[in-house]
């Protein structure tokens, strides 16, 4: 409409100029002349400006028609179009939903959960977004998260969710979201569990359940490693048991005899002996042994 109203102006300011001739005054046609240039090029930029349409960064066009949205979008850019097209932008860029939603755990139990969503507009599915959800998506999307985020943490105990398994309910409702948003026209890009709120009473009696069950884990660790080291001793004394079985089976009369000997020679050979006395078996005669003369007689 305002197209049509700038260029009939420009018409009626160029007929205007035009017949300005017929004014017997100089003055007065000069003064008329300057104000129809004026307000018909007025009237033509305003024209021009409606052929021309800027969508600004981070952002997609929606060219509407009367009433007949085309499934082309807009880039950001400059773009030349029908003075008769409306466009709409909407922005492209990531939006954060935050939301404290209320839940009920696996055992009947009320926890508060401070929950996040990351998420943005598909550009390709822009213009089935518009003529399905409108220009506001915001409710719908915190309807589906809301429902997503109680459907998942129904399945955990509160003690779970406040503590081990808030992680792996972060991701499943990542999960869930990223099949479930998609088809509305929109790119999930994280889901964020911050904070886990509950009663004091409840909070207080998880801690002390966690309490116990780090005493109870590292009771364990001690027993494994106690029965580790008893293990190994009975492996070293089963080592020895062994090894004496062995030098047992091999230490024959004859050769304990030499190894006494052996003992016996180093025995003399050291600087603080004089005389050694060797016993010998039934039958046997002495040895005496004098290291000064190196001399030994029966």
């Amino acid at each position: 409409m305002g197209f049509i109203i700038s260029l009939l102006t420009s018409l009626i300011g160029i007929l205007v100029y035009l017949n300005t001739g017929r004014i017997s005054g100089e003055k007065s046609r000069l003064a008329i002349r300057t104000i129809t240039i004026l307000i018909s090029s007025i009237a033509i930029l305003n024209s021009i400006s409606r052929l021309l349409v800027i969508v600004p960064p981070g952002n997609i066009g929606v060219v509407n028609l009367f009433g007949e949205v085309s499934e082309s979008t807009l880039n950001p850019g400059v773009h030349f179009l029908n003075p008769f097209n409306k466009v709409l932008n909407f922005s492209t860029r990531i939006k954060d939903l935050k939301e404290n939603i209320d839940v009920t755990t696996q055992e009947g139990l009320s926890l508060n959960l401070d929950v996040s969503l990351q998420y943005k507009l598909d550009p390709q599915k822009a213009a089935t977004v518009y003529k399905t959800i409108g220009t506001d998506e915001t409710q719908l999307v915190i309807s589906r998260f809301r429902s997503t985020v109680r459907a998942i943490t129904s399945n955990y105990p509160a003690s779970a969710i406040y503590s081990t398994k808030r992680q792996e309910i972060a991701q499943k409702i990542d999960q869930q979201l990223t099949q479930e948003i998609p088809t509305l026209g929109f790119i999930v890009e994280e889901a964020l569990l911050r904070n886990v709120k509950m009663p004091d009473i409840l909070q207080v009696a998880i801690q002390n359940k966690l309490k116990t069950e780090q005493e109870n884990q590292q009771m364990k660790f001690v027993l494994e490693k106690e029965r580790q080291e008893a293990e190994r001793k009975r492996i070293e004394a089963q080592g020895i048991a062994d090894y004496q079985k062995i030098i047992s089976v091999g230490l024959t009369n004859q050769v304990l005899q030499l190894r006494a000997i052996e003992a016996t020679e180093k025995l003399a050979q050291s600087n603080n002996s004089k005389i050694v006395i060797i016993g010998s078996e039934k039958g046997g005669a002495p040895i005496l042994i004098q290291p000064e003369t190196g001399t030994s007689r029966p």
